[in-house]
């Protein structure tokens, strides 16, 4: 087995440093890094706001960040014999946290960007396996580190399609982020004009944002461009199933991966998104229910009254802001209480088929607080 690394230096931006990295996707930037299959490949990434805010950051900064630079990836790596309609398989080894995090409300981004409106920061501090903060007094958030995003490059085609289908659904009102120059690393064109932004999950993963792809778990990706292009960025230390606010406990991280190609694969099996699955011994992180918990729920009610049967996001709306009440409750501000559901609050579907009212479920794990 050969070990093959990308060192960066975090005191530069990914601007600074574009040979270690890239912001969008496209499939004409080319690969950092040629590794085989069975090789472990570490990659030291930068946070998803590269470097914008440190321990020292203010809420006039968080009101300032640029979005254009989200979000630094380091790749692509070009896995030797991955083809398109392969499966890549990525086993994770470890994601190595570096020692300070932050979780902040950027106005006008966010799950409930309409109800919080102002900036705010939480400052972490990540040792021993747990992360706290002065700007979260009585809460110690265990560790389970991951990739925010991580993923493949899609091919010239899929490109295209996707341009499409993201034009049409802003065209129709949706909330969109297409294509856009600024703060794009590749600065160079055609690249940064026409790159995908790295907000949304796609078919090869991408921001997926899914907390179980822990150290031990292997994630399953189509190639749709010769050598797979793989590429992660954007750690989080911890996070709750939703990411409410936007952010995790966000953070720069080591990771490091191994990779597998299951030839033909993804075609055969018809095989269009990221599975993942873990089958050795139980996860140490704190990804599953927990022993300690009180949960709240929410149904498609509007504030008015209105029954919207069906709809998922106003359940899942009506849940998080009854646990932000309840964490009013215990004494902490509504800006505290938002943060801290982003970073340790799990969303989950309870029910789709009683209708008209599906049920999402907001738990909150008791052990988090000392």
């Amino acid at each position: 087995m050969t070990t093959r690394e990308v060192r960066i230096d975090r005191g530069r931006p990914l601007s600074g440093q574009p040979e270690t990295g890239h912001n969008r996707w496209h499939p004409d930037i080319p690969p950092i890094l040629e590794c085989g299959p069975g090789d472990e490949v570490i990659l030291e990434t930068r946070d998803a706001l590269d470097g914008q805010l440190d321990p020292q950051a203010t809420l006039a900064q968080v009101g300032q960040v640029d979005l254009g630079v989200v979000h630094p990836l380091t790749g692509p790596v070009f896995v030797a014999g991955a083809e398109p309609g392969d499966l890549l398989e990525v086993e994770i080894l470890e994601v190595a946290p570096e020692p300070f995090g932050f979780t902040c409300q950027i106005p006008g981004f966010g799950f409930l960007a309409d109800v919080f409106t102002e900036p705010y920061l939480v400052r972490w501090r990540i040792e021993n396996g747990f992360a706290t903060s002065a700007d979260l007094p009585g809460v110690r958030v265990p560790g389970a580190p991951f990739m925010g995003t991580i993923g493949l490059t899609p091919g010239h085609e899929l490109l295209r399609r996707t341009r499409d289908r993201e034009q049409a659904a802003l065209d129709a009102g949706g909330a969109v982020l297409p294509p856009d120059p600024a703060g794009a690393v590749p600065a160079t064109e055609p690249i940064a004009g026409e790159a995908l932004r790295t907000i949304p999950p796609r078919e090869q993963g991408g921001n997926v944002d899914i907390k179980h792809l822990v150290a031990g778990v292997k994630l399953f990706l189509p190639v749709d461009t010769p050598g797979a292009l793989f590429s992660a960025g954007d750690a989080h230390f911890a996070q709750g199933d939703a990411e409410a606010c936007g952010t995790a406990i966000e953070m720069a991280a080591t990771l490091a991966v191994r990779f597998a190609v299951h030839s033909g694969a993804a075609a055969a099996r018809g095989v269009r998104g990221p599975r993942f699955s873990r089958e050795g011994s139980p996860s140490p992180a704190p990804t599953a229910e927990p022993a300690r918990y009180i949960a709240t729920t929410g149904i498609p009610l509007t504030e008015t009254g209105e029954n919207r049967a069906g709809d998922l996001s106003l359940a899942a709306r009506n849940a998080l802001l009854a646990m932000i009440d309840e964490l009013q409750e215990r004494g902490f501000s509504r800006q505290q209480a938002y943060a801290l559901c982003s970073v340790a609050v799990d969303l989950k579907v309870s029910q789709v088929v009683d209708v008209p009212n599906v049920l999402v479920s907001a738990f909150l794990p008791l052990d988090i607080f000392e």
